[in-house]
């Protein structure tokens, strides 16, 4: 069948009415009140034949400016990277694509192994313990990871960089007012976290610290000197990172870090005007009991064979509500699915030539901006992100570099107002030598 959808003539729907009991349709609304009923007709277009819909729909589409006919040097937590073919092709297989919660294992093997070798590779790439079976995005994950502080050490305070996605931010503040509590910005100084204020708010109130590696202006974090002022009061210490930065830098199990956080959208997961997406979480053995959402573990059969399980569900769904660590109910498990096979098809040293050439290309980059004279702020160790001062105002930049067939970065000045007409470009592997001298070049001639 190519059909994408499954079409209703008038004898379909007359008998599916007769095997419920009805003459009418509007007979299935009968327990609704009168007086709160929509009456007459919605404000919506009249019903087209298909021909005409799809040839509507495909002319909106091509008014998008997609990342398949322009350079794109626009990051901000949403990347255009190399994914492997074969991702599409293993998604596009009913058994997986159809697929929703494996709770059935004896035929569920497959969906659940991918998972567990999701979680395997991101406890490697983190260098944690334990990972779980991925959560809705980076931004429900870092405040999922709050909420496991603030439960695990019994406080009431979250201390987070202003140099931490501020969207990520946002959706925290949300979490943080149900549960009532307080969140606490660390100014950033230099594009990163300013380390002296985080340690002057450190005190025993504190359940948890976030602070991004790489942040969202691109720039490194000295983790190492921000984990000892924080586990001195016993705080836990959580980094949201962008997993493929980890291929080539220190994974923050290695600096001390509890909980590692992040969106594995970099790993085979196109952009999708945001999103969905595929949050990742990972934590120390220590808390492996309190990880919201779903794991899944590794056993053998009657017989002896390998197979896989959920294990460890602290949801609501399967325990007192009361002692449950998150209401988050489900996975991302079609986009795990992705990362997982993105990853090994690339395997270890491909993720590690991947991240080795974001760094190369952004850094090519950013030092030929300054060789036109172009202002690099809060310049210093970075990955694939960094922020230039235009020479222009933004909008202007922006639309101009559009008819070059190119997508401006992130305007830096919509969340903050101190960065207005600064720019974040993100720079990856698949940006050419050609595109990125084009970019500079368009922006060196507005600034000479």
């Amino acid at each position: 069948m190519k059909h994408r959808y499954l079409p209703m003539t008038e004898q379909d729907q007359k008998e599916m009415l007769e095997a419920v009991g009805v003459s009418h349709i509007d007979e299935l609304f009968d327990d609704i009140p009168e007086s709160v009923r929509f009456k007459g007709e919605l404000q919506i277009k009249k019903a087209k034949s298909e021909p005409a819909l799809t040839k509507e729909l495909s002319a909106l589409a091509a008014k998008n400016k997609d990342t398949k006919a322009y350079a794109s040097f626009l990051g901000a937590g949403v990347y255009d990277h190399y994914a492997p073919i074969i991702v599409d092709h293993v998604l596009s297989r009913s058994e997986f694509y159809t697929a929703y919660t494996p709770y059935q294992p004896e035929i569920s093997q497959g969906e659940l192994q991918a998972i567990f070798e999701f979680q395997t590779m991101i406890c490697e790439l983190t260098g944690m313990d334990v990972a779980n079976s991925s959560m809705y995005d980076g931004g429900t994950a870092l405040a999922e990871a709050a909420m496991l502080s603030c439960g695990s050490t019994r406080r009431k305070k979250i201390l987070v960089s202003a140099a931490v996605h501020p969207q990520y931010r946002s959706v925290l503040q949300t979490y943080a007012k149900g549960q009532y509590i307080e969140v606490v910005e660390i100014p950033y100084t230099d594009g990163t976290t300013d380390t002296a204020a985080l340690k002057e708010q450190m005190d025993d109130d504190v359940a948890g610290v976030i602070v991004q590696y790489p942040n969202f202006f691109g720039r490194l974090e000295a983790l190492d000197e921000m984990e000892t002022a924080i586990h001195e009061h016993k705080g836990l210490f959580i980094v949201c990172s962008n997993p493929l930065a980890l291929g080539a830098l220190t994974p923050p199990g290695q600096l001390g870090a509890d909980i590692v956080i992040g969106d594995a959208q970099p790993f085979g997961i196109p952009a999708a005007f945001g999103g969905p997406h595929c949050g990742y979480f990972a934590v120390t053995s220590k808390l492996m009991r309190k990880v919201p959402g779903r794991l899944v573990g590794q056993t053998v059969d009657e017989d002896g064979q390998r197979g896989f399980v959920l294990t460890l569900q602290a949801r609501e769904q399967h325990i007192r509500r009361e002692k449950a660590t998150s209401n988050i109910c489900s996975n991302q498990a079609l986009n795990a699915l992705a990362a997982s096979v993105a990853m090994t098809a690339l395997g270890k040293m491909g993720v590690r030539e991947m991240a080795i050439q974001n760094i190369q290309k952004a850094h090519y980059a950013k030092q030929a901006m300054k060789e036109k004279g172009l202002d690099i702020v809060f310049d210093g160790p970075s990955f694939n992100e960094f922020v230039v001062k235009l020479p222009t105002p933004y909008g202007e930049c922006r639309d101009r570099l559009l008819e070059k067939g190119i997508i401006a970065g992130y305007h830096l000045g919509e969340d903050y107002p101190e960065l207005k007409d600064h720019m974040l470009v993100a720079v990856t592997e698949l940006r050419t030598k050609e595109e990125i001298d084009a970019l500079v070049q368009e922006l060196g001639d507005r600034h000479e």
